[in-house]
């Protein structure tokens, strides 16, 4: 059998990512025990869903991978030159209130939040939701799981998101108390108030 096709057996079809592996109420995994299987599964990308359900996703594409690369360049720089507070890349968990644990491609926390939750604990899976959140499509992603997860992010305390689709290069604004934004091939995006000064130049991403 070729490469390629234990691959097509090793998992499904592209647009039937992520895989929900679903547990309870048979199983319900403590954070420590989630930790330790994210551990043991390095080549996966876990999440768990408010219900206790598993999202198994494989690796990033090359194209996917480098966008979020940019992303990650551009926060952190800012993030830099602020100094107040914390940039997080795509493969750091936040554990929500809602009991989810979730890892967006971009987040940012003020430091005096951060300054709250034990160097121990932050050497886990950060029992916290993110000031900032930034969610990038794959071409595995689909939009509706996307904007249920914006909207949850929302729910659970986050004062700015973005949803960025590299598809149809559209970008949409998520703000508490507000309808969400929509803006059709942006050349950048802003951040404030959340993000003073912080601009991503889309030109880079997409």
């Amino acid at each position: 059998m070729t490469i390629a096709a234990q691959a097509q057996l090793t998992w499904p079809r592209v647009r039937e990512l992520p895989i929900a592996l679903r547990l309870a109420p048979v199983v319900r995994l403590s954070d420590d025990e989630l930790l330790a299987l994210c551990a043991l599964n390095r080549e996966l990308r876990i999440e768990r869903t408010a219900e206790g359900d598993l999202l198994l996703m494989p690796p990033t594409g090359g194209e996917t991978g480098a966008s979020n690369a940019q992303i990650t360049v551009q926060l952190g720089l800012w993030g830099n030159r602020d100094g107040t507070g914390t940039t997080f890349d795509s493969s750091t968990g936040f554990r929500l209130p809602n009991g989810a644990m979730r890892s967006p491609d971009g987040s940012w926390m003020p430091r005096s939040r951060l300054d709250e939750i034990s160097a121990e604990e932050r050497k886990k899976f950060i029992p916290a939701c993110p000031d900032f959140v930034l969610e990038l499509r794959s071409p595995s992603d689909a939009m509706a799981d996307l904007h249920a997860k914006l909207r949850e992010y929302l729910a659970n305390g986050a004062r700015l998101g973005l949803l960025l689709d590299p598809e149809t290069r559209r970008v949409f604004v998520y703000r508490p108390d507000a309808p969400v934004e929509q803006l059709d091939d942006p050349a950048n995006v802003s951040g404030d108030p959340v993000l003073p000064g912080f601009v991503l130049d889309l030109g880079e991403v997409w």
